[in-house]
């Protein structure tokens, strides 16, 4: 580990996942199905939402940007580190850690707005169904959207910044498998407790916020899928709901894990394998959720399975 000042940093060094050479091929192979199967998962989702005319709705117009999201989100990540696995070349260059630090915290906060503006879709769908079409008119579902991704660019010019003109002079050697905030700071010697602060307070707005707005939404949403008559209605409603509860749990549990700690639990190994789970792992999962526990989902894929036959 060679120390080095800001002024002399070209590249850092990425440890990867493991130190452990015989796991590389078996690593290699499990990383390239897992990113294989979110693209084929969430490109289908995206394909099926523009060619069913039955998914035209908000919903589904965010559950496509929520898909377009995971996939940028996994490829932020996963195409370097396969190759870094392939290859075993663990260097990354300064402006590339710093591409990919950007990349990955615009999705990330991204995504976390989108499922906020998913819960809201489902409040107004549910609880307000006759004022459904003025409220998310086409207008306000693309205002949305378009403030989710302008928040999230927002949040990635301040971490950047912020970090990439810290001086590092401890090594160079990131201990983890992507440039990531928790193990950069951790190569500064630059006085980093002001913006520890400021992760602390943006993440917090950014997750709390977007939990709240979940949460309250889904207060209103389960008594009053409770009193809808219909068993069928119920179903439909319970079956979008389930679905985008599902994800919101598995998305925001590891954040929650990950950033709303103080700095001093923070044990480098066990990050990793918590930002696995939330930068691999979800968007993964997610269009598997949507496909096997949402009816509409998979009525549209039945009907385009049957125009094929």
């Amino acid at each position: 580990m060679t120390p080095i000042n800001h002024t002399g940093v070209h590249q850092f060094i990425l440890l990867g996942l493991t130190t452990r050479p015989d796991l590389r091929v078996l690593l290699f192979w499990a990383f390239l199905a897992t990113y294989v199967v979110t693209l084929l998962g969430n490109f289908g989702i995206m394909i099926l939402i523009r060619t069913d005319l039955h998914l035209h709705t908000p919903m589904y117009y965010f559950l496509g940007h929520l898909a377009f999201v995971d996939v940028c989100y996994s490829s932020v990540i996963l195409p370097k580190m396969l190759v870094q696995i392939l290859t075993e070349e663990k260097t990354i260059g300064f402006l590339e850690c710093a591409a990919q630090l950007c990349c990955f915290v615009i999705f990330g906060v991204t995504e976390c707005l989108l499922l906020a503006v998913m819960a809201y879709d489902r409040y107004v769908a549910i609880c307000k169904p006759l004022l459904y079409p003025t409220i998310m008119s086409g207008w306000m579902c693309r205002w949305l959207v378009t403030g989710s991704y302008a928040i999230g660019v927002l949040h990635a010019a301040t971490h950047t910044t912020f970090i990439f003109t810290f001086s590092f002079c401890r090594s160079n050697v990131i201990n983890h498998y992507f440039c990531d905030i928790a193990p950069l700071l951790a190569l500064s010697c630059s006085d980093t407790h002001t913006y520890e602060v400021v992760v602390l307070a943006l993440v917090s707005i950014n997750c709390l916020s977007t939990m709240t707005i979940i949460f309250v939404s889904y207060s209103y949403i389960l008594p009053a899928v409770l009193r809808i008559r219909s068993p069928e209605g119920r179903r439909k409603a319970f079956s979008t709901c389930a679905s985008h509860l599902t994800v919101v749990t598995m998305f925001f549990g590891a954040i929650l894990f990950m950033y709303l700690r103080p700095s001093s639990t923070y044990a480098l190994d066990e990050n990793k394998r918590a930002t696995l789970f939330y930068t691999i792992m979800t968007p993964t999962l997610n269009p598997l959720v949507y496909s096997l526990r949402n009816r509409e989902v998979k009525a549209a894929l039945r009907r385009a399975v049957g125009r094929r036959q």
